[in-house]
């Protein structure tokens, strides 16, 4: 933008941190509360699935989801996560980011309420249902990934941009213990009245008569934060980026700023005439050679990354209850009914949420305005390959009678440096890098290249863990982890690779990281 900074957003890059950052912070982190919960907690009732609908009642071996069946009932929420985070993500630019932040918040409540109630008067009639709304489930949360990330980025002040957009993010950590909570706590209402068999005796009931009613009161619950906080969302105020950047309305910026900051903001008319023609001036886009010059090494970074990370994050937390069923954590599912062994999945994801990834997420927020992005992205890229290098190499080790403790207390690294590490900072280095009227579009696409590697980890964890010496067995926890593991952390060195194509944006203005400042005569 020739001419200097507007003032609008010189105040809003020196404001000091006030009651409306954090409403900002709980506003738009209750989506990513959501979306975790929603996205999450199908790994917390898929065995129950397979023990409903596809293995007989009382059976004294429990069955499982065919890997197939597996597959979509996991994998189907990221492929419309994916979708809808690059179709909201240009409609954020296009239409403006308050403009369809509050539809895609309808859409996960409906669809999240709607995924409970999945019906049919078959086994496959029913999984069908689930899938399909869990895909526009999915398509919901698509679009709160770019949005909120851009809505809270254009909100922050540039000192403590980074620890705000982190904050938001951090609440998958909540997002994720939340949903082990509630699965507790249902499990246990029913647990009590059907005692677990001991040990020593097969399952004779492993079916209990309300074990359908579990895994919909989990779908379900999830549409209470988010339902909550749609009244909030609806009356934010557009962000004066948009507003004076693109919609260029500089003084409608000043007079929305002035009420959320409570302080009076005039924009020199002439000041912002002459940004408004710059701006007209200066509109090459997504596809031009300039962006290519200027931000095509940026954007390879931020997609690559975003990439190989969620390979790895994706399966782990998605395959982590098969993970634990191998090691002897959780015991096998012939010795428990189906609501004893939801129960023990989620203790088991509550106890990793608690001691290794909430406290990652925080440790992120806490530091990423004093290291900086690049570090830190770094750093946990190189720890989480350390990690799973030391869970694959011994993995005989660790699957042995007393080292089990051992196994999980490493696995809970993995998530503590994911997070604070690179599944932090792939989502905050799009929101701050990119010009503003392309910001949601290059989020929306570095983070579309996050679900495709998740979906790669969900569907490649799962047949990688098929015996291939019987592929009649179907799925077969543990045949294929100690492979899985290796090839976790092969990806995780390579995004330490991809990071140095990322720029650092610690203590700048979007603005001087964008070059949103440069001259025209200089840009072109």
């Amino acid at each position: 933008m020739a001419g200097g900074q507007l003032k609008v957003l010189t105040t809003l890059d020196q404001a000091k941190t006030q009651w409306y950052h954090f409403m900002a912070i709980v506003i738009a982190g209750m989506g990513f509360f959501t979306d975790a919960y929603d996205l999450f907690c199908i790994s917390l009732v898929s065995k129950l699935l397979g023990r409903l609908y596809y293995s007989e009642p009382n059976s004294p071996n429990p069955g499982s989801l065919p890997p197939n069946v597996s597959a979509a009932v996991n994998g189907v929420a990221l492929c419309g996560t994916l979708a809808g985070q690059l179709f909201f993500g240009w409609l954020g630019d296009k239409l403006g980011r308050k403009s369809v932040y509050g539809f895609t918040l309808i859409l996960m409540v409906v669809c999240s309420v709607a995924s409970g109630l999945s019906f049919g008067h078959t086994a496959k009639g029913v999984i069908a249902t689930l899938c399909f709304f869990r895909f526009w489930l999915g398509f919901g949360i698509g679009g709160d990934y770019p949005l909120s990330a851009t809505i809270m980025s254009e909100y922050a002040n540039k000192r403590t941009r980074g620890a705000f957009i982190a904050a938001v993010f951090a609440m998958q950590g909540f997002g994720i213990l939340f949903g082990a909570i509630v699965a507790l706590v249902v499990s246990s209402g029913f647990r009590n009245s059907y005692p677990a068999p001991s040990y020593e005796q097969n399952a004779t009931a492993s079916l209990v008569p309300e074990a359908d009613f579990v895994w919909r009161i989990i779908l379900m619950f999830g549409t209470i934060p988010a339902a909550l906080t749609y009244y909030w969302r609806m009356k934010m105020p557009e962000t004066a980026r948009y507003t004076a950047l693109i919609a260029r309305n500089a003084q409608h910026a000043a007079a929305n700023m002035s009420q959320v900051l409570n302080t009076e903001i005039v924009e020199d008319k002439d000041q912002a005439e002459l940004a408004s023609a710059s701006a007209g001036n200066n509109e090459w886009g997504l596809f031009s050679p300039q962006f290519l010059r200027r931000h095509g090494l940026h954007l390879l970074g931020t997609t690559s990354t975003w990439f190989l990370l969620d390979i790895a994050f994706y399966s782990q937390n998605l395959f982590q209850k098969d993970i634990f069923s191998k090691v002897g954590w959780i015991p096998p599912p012939k010795t428990m009914n189906a609501i004893e062994e939801v129960f023990r999945i989620a203790r088991a994801q509550a106890l990793i949420a608690l001691c290794g990834t909430i406290p990652g997420y925080w440790f992120t927020v806490f530091f990423i305005d004093i290291v900086g992005r690049f570090a830190i992205q770094l750093m946990g890229f190189f720890m989480m390959t350390v990690f799973m290098l030391g869970l694959a190499v011994p993995y005989h080790h660790w699957t042995t009678a007393g080292h089990h403790t051992g196994f999980v207390v490493m696995y809970g690294f993995t998530f503590f440096f994911a997070n604070f590490g690179p599944n932090s900072t792939t989502f905050i280095v799009p929101a701050e890098i990119f010009p503003a009227r392309l910001r949601s579009t290059c989020h929306g696409i570095s983070a579309a290249a996050g679900k495709a590697g998740a979906i790669i980890g969900a569907f490649g964890f799962l047949y990688a863990a098929q015996d291939p010496h019987k592929p009649e067995a179907g799925y077969s926890p543990g045949i294929g982890i100690r492979n899985a593991l290796f090839v976790l952390a092969g990806t995780n060195f390579l995004g330490m690779i991809m990071t140095l194509l990322v720029p650092e944006s610690k203590g700048l203005s979007l603005e001087e990281i964008s070059k949103e400042t440069v001259d025209d005569e200089e840009a072109a």
